[in-house]
């Protein structure tokens, strides 16, 4: 534990190589650091030289200015899966902070006070050294031209990609606070060299706070072990994936850190475009009962009561404020069936509900059972649709991406094209009314208001040739069908009517 609570535990992590010849000058290059409590560990990645034993009897002479753990790995984990090591070490011993240093001699020990104090000051969750802040110090410092453009190329691309401002996405030189490194699955990045693109990306992902600061760049003769070229390929897969994933068109565990909370809170609004929630908001009547089930927060209650309507809330999770409901009832319709009547009201909304339910079939026949006292309620439901041609097209190649929302949502039980929607309402006692095709939500991914428009108006052209093909979602409006009991009921009602009838005219 930390003996001067006042000062932050600080861990020097290097990663060693084949370094036996620079090491012993990086530790000793690395300054007092007196306003941290410091440790220094050196991982050596199974190297075939005496990068071990040099550090080892350094360590074992008591002479070095820091406490200092020296680590071999018994099988060469790669550059990204030494980096896994340390970082876990950081966590496991718990520091406050910790900062990657090559045993190499390529990064300057000097600059570590001027890495971590952002860190320290509580400015930033991440600080990156950058070689390329500074005009022409990265070629002055010795970068090769190829490597230089390279560099400018890629951080290009990933900053247009990932929607970033970084001078630079591949240094090794890096610090961040222990806090930030538990939000991340670092162990699930690669072991090999683009490794320091994913843990960036992740960082972004989870909204960490990344500053840059300027760092001397030095290349002396140290063995580059990178292969440019598939190196390149790797890091414009990451970010061209982590892009793709915001999308909802892929899924790769190691970007997925976004916090997983127990609520609904995730949902977005989609009234001011053409979608589930404005063709729904369309079909209720003015002045009607509506009960929203599955509303989450209740993007929809301003405008139901816009047209006069009374809002009944059904979600798993109660809202932050349940007075934008005129009433709620909280229900996990996994568990139990829906704990109201519908007897008052009109309309029901499932909007992208029942393909999250473990049994549609049996909630569908709960419905229709509760619609027997209310047989002129009508329900609006949406879900994806499976049969949309970018799901078609994935499937061409091979792929077949669930991820955290979209048609093919992590959560999701059951898909659907129009058809298998159609047939399980028909089973179930239903009788479908209106079919509505719905568009892919352009306006939550793309900001520029005319490509807005232009591609809202092309799907909905292609919506008129192929609804099964280029509708994104599905929105059906139908009605209970009477069940046998019901009938049996009426049958027997009407009977009677008419033997009255019948009885009445016999005694005239």
């Amino acid at each position: 534990m930390n003996a001067d609570p006042k000062k932050p535990r600080a861990l020097i992590f290097i990663v060693a190589y084949y370094a036996e010849t620079t090491i012993i000058d990086v530790l000793q290059r690395i300054p007092a650091l007196g306003d941290y409590e410091v440790e220094v560990l050196i991982i050596d990645d199974c190297s075939g030289d005496r990068t071990f034993a040099s550090s080892e009897q350094l360590r074992q002479s008591g002479s070095y200015r820091h406490p200092l753990t020296v680590l071999s790995n018994p099988a060469n984990q790669g550059y990204g899966g030494n980096q896994k090591l340390g970082y876990h070490y950081a966590i496991e011993h718990q520091f406050d902070l910790v900062a990657l240093l090559h045993g190499d001699g390529q990064y300057a020990p000097e600059i570590l006070p001027d890495l971590l104090a952002p860190l320290a000051r509580g400015e930033a969750d991440v600080v990156l050294g950058s070689r390329l802040l500074r005009p022409g110090g990265a070629l002055g410092g010795g970068m090769p031209l190829y490597k230089f453009v390279g560099n400018r190329i890629l951080t290009w691309y990933q900053n247009r990609t990932l929607r970033t401002r970084l001078s630079e996405f591949h240094t090794g030189y890096k610090a961040c606070t222990v806090a930030a490194l538990r939000t991340i699955p670092f162990d699930l990045n690669s072991n090999v060299f683009h490794f320091d693109t994913e843990i960036i990306i992740q960082f972004l992902r989870a909204r960490s706070r990344i500053a840059e600061i300027p760092i001397p760049t030095h290349y002396g003769d140290e063995i580059c072990r990178v292969n440019g070229l598939r190196y390149a390929w790797d890091v414009v897969n990451a970010s061209t994936v982590a892009r793709l994933q915001h999308y909802g068109l892929v899924y790769r565990r190691n970007f997925d850190v976004e916090s997983v909370l127990p609520d609904n809170k995730h949902y977005l609004s989609k009234l001011d475009f053409l979608s589930t929630h404005s063709e729904a908001l369309r079909a209720v009547p003015a002045g009607s009962v509506v009960m929203d089930i599955g509303c989450g927060p209740g993007h929809l209650c301003a405008a139901l009561r816009a047209k006069g309507c009374r809002v009944i809330g059904v979600d798993q999770f109660p809202p932050a404020d349940v007075t934008v409901f005129d009433e709620f009832c909280a229900a996990d319709l996994n568990a139990a069936p829906l704990p109201r009547s519908l007897r008052d009201v009109q309309t029901v909304l499932l909007l992208d509900i029942i393909e999250h339910l473990n049994s549609p079939e049996k909630f569908c026949d709960q419905m229709r059972q509760l619609a027997q006292e209310n047989l002129g309620v009508r329900l609006v439901i949406s879900t994806g649709n499976i049969g949309f041609f970018v799901t078609r097209l994935m499937l061409l190649l091979g792929q077949f991406n669930y991820n955290k929302r979209g048609i093919l949502d992590l959560t999701h039980t059951r898909l659907f094209t129009f058809g298998s929607l159609r047939r399980l309402l028909k089973e179930t006692g239903f009788v479908v009314e209106r079919e509505i095709g719905i568009p892919a939500p352009v306006p939550l991914v793309l900001q520029n208001p005319f490509w807005q428009k232009t591609l809202l108006h092309i799907q909905v052209l292609l919506i008129k040739i192929s609804r099964g093909l280029f509708s994104y979602q599905m929105l059906m409006i139908v009605r209970p069908l009477p069940t046998l009991a019901t009938l049996s009921v009426q049958t027997l009602r009407h009977s009677g009517a008419k033997s009255a009838t019948l009885d009445a005219r016999a005694l005239t």
